[in-house]
């Protein structure tokens, strides 16, 4: 769907500076051996299974670890709800959006105030309501704090270029690690070259259901980081051999 600027489409808009399944087992590794072969496909790559380890002082309780960050960046998850505007609705407005750290922990989680008037509220899937952004911030101000965070560090989402779209936020590419275009993992859960939705890579993958009625982006954005933790290895190896054949062809 087209967007419409929350503000003044002549504005420009602010810019990042440059910098920038239960486990899915032997279905994972044979995604990514199908992906070996096809490493000439333009995507990024899976990695290390989020593993957990017994509190000693509690041993009902389980405590994530995430994989290490050797990457030498922070790297956080983003997610947005969005309201119809424009005609008919179809036009996307950022209402709400919510970022998290690896381990899951909200950075920012935030109800906007749209710019125009609200033809769809999309509540059934955006769980958006009137009440939600009446006295909701305004986007500039949010705008501006999300710049802030995301400034410098790896972003994980799910078809994350249409939350940053909708934040009117650039971010460099090589720094962006959307789990909508990663090849091996659509072939996990068979969209037989579709995108899969982040709904199935969160069963497929973590063994989870969500987005079981209205979407929650801190849910998602904390689904997308998971699914990441638990793929990271092999996809910054992807993403490194990726870069590697491309600076060869140069020479």
């Amino acid at each position: 769907m087209s967007s419409t600027s929350p503000k003044n489409e002549n504005k420009p808009p602010n810019v990042v500076p440059s910098l920038s399944r239960k486990n899915a087992g032997q279905n994972w590794q044979a995604a990514m051996g199908s992906s070996t072969a096809a490493a000439s496909e333009n995507n990024s790559s899976p990695s290390a299974p989020t593993q957990t380890q017994t509190n000693p002082k509690n041993q009902n309780k389980k405590k994530k670890k995430v994989p290490p960050n050797n990457l030498g960046m922070e790297i956080v998850s983003i997610d947005c709800e969005m309201v119809g505007v424009g005609l008919n609705g179809t036009d996307d407005m950022l209402a709400r959006v919510s970022i998290v750290n690896q381990k899951g922990n909200v950075l920012l989680d935030k109800y906007v105030k749209p710019t125009e008037p609200v033809v769809d509220y999309r509540t059934k899937y955006s769980g958006i309501r009137p009440q939600d952004i009446v006295n909701a911030e305004d986007f500039e101000k949010v705008q501006d704090e999300v710049i802030d965070i995301l400034e410098g560090k790896i972003i994980v989402g799910h078809a994350v270029h249409n939350d940053l779209r909708v934040l009117y936020i650039k971010h460099p590419s090589r720094l962006l690690r959307d789990t909508s275009k990663f090849k091996p993992l659509a072939r996990l859960v068979g969209t037989n070259g579709g995108t899969p939705s982040l709904r199935k890579l969160a069963k497929a993958i973590l063994g989870k259901d969500i987005q079981d009625g209205e979407h929650d982006s801190v849910e998602d954005a904390r689904a997308a980081m998971e699914i990441y933790n638990k793929t990271a290895v092999e996809w910054e190896k992807y993403i490194k051999k990726m870069v590697n054949r491309s600076q060869q062809h140069r020479r």
